[in-house]
């Protein structure tokens, strides 16, 4: 039996507004993916607690509200203390360019902006699996 790969998406910090989030969520599943929507306002703490315990391949964070500095390295770090690098983290949300390369030194290994085809995003999770 192949072993789906298991995508956690969730949406850090007090950031409300999920629609992008939950529109990305549903097109990884009907791709193929067995996709966890852990749902707003979650810590980093609890997002890397759900992706250890749920084994995910890869932790998708969606973020508008300008934390994304903080927060995504934060849940790399604790994925790293946890002893979890083998998860894969990407970011997305209104994230200006000119964060994309700090965040991506950082551990974040793709960010995806308002307006990218879904077809970058499965074409990034299939080139890291």
């Amino acid at each position: 039996m192949i072993k789906k790969t298991r995508i956690l998406i969730a949406k850090p910090g007090l950031d409300g507004h999920d629609r992008g989030a939950k529109y990305v969520a549903r097109a990884l599943k009907d791709a193929g993916y067995e996709v966890i929507y852990t749902g707003i306002r979650q810590t980093p703490e609890a997002i890397v607690k759900t992706a250890i315990q749920e084994d995910v391949d890869f932790v998708g964070l969606s973020l508008l509200s300008g934390a994304h500095n903080e927060i995504f390295p934060k849940v790399v770090d604790m994925l790293r203390e946890k002893e979890a690098t083998d998860i894969v983290v990407f970011g997305g949300g209104v994230i200006p360019d000119s964060d994309i390369p700090t965040l991506k030194e950082k551990g974040i290994r793709a960010v995806f902006t308002p307006g990218t085809p879904i077809k970058d995003i499965i074409n990034f999770i299939e080139s890291v699996k």
